[in-house]
């Protein structure tokens, strides 16, 4: 998909998920509370100062939840299509599989022991023939 055909939101959250999964924007926010804490004894100790970093993290935190809860969902759901096509692909035909994320807890706890199982099950009795 081009950048072209992508919603706004779309872009400008990719892009920050990227640009802010960099080692040099983790080297600039330690060098911002660096800064931050030097000039602690500086300012006293003061409210504002403690007020600035409070302020600046609960902001950005808050934002970036939204901009990797979205980037998340997008990979998600590529990751389920490409895992669709490979099933289908592969002559896999077991329908509750690909609606699996649609299910409960229990539901995919039950599919996976059941999987689990009949998977087992194919080892033991490729043994028996191999041998």
């Amino acid at each position: 998909m081009s950048h072209k055909n992508q919603d706004i939101f779309t872009r400008f959250t990719t892009r920050i998920a990227s640009t802010l999964g960099h080692a040099w924007i983790f080297v600039t926010a330690l060098g911002i509370l660096l800064v931050w804490a030097v000039t602690g004894p500086i300012l006293g100790f003061s409210d504002t100062w403690q007020l600035i970093i409070n302020t600046g993290t609960t902001i950005i935190t808050f934002l970036m939840v939204f901009i990797i809860q979205n980037t998340q969902n997008r990979d998600n759901m590529a990751m389920n299509i490409k895992l669709d096509a490979l099933m289908k692909k592969s002559g896999i035909n077991a329908e509750e599989l690909f609606q699996a994320e649609e299910k409960s807890d229990k539901e995919l706890e039950r599919d996976k022991k059941r999987i689990q199982h009949k998977s087992n099950k194919k080892q033991k009795s490729r043994r028996k023939s191999s041998k």
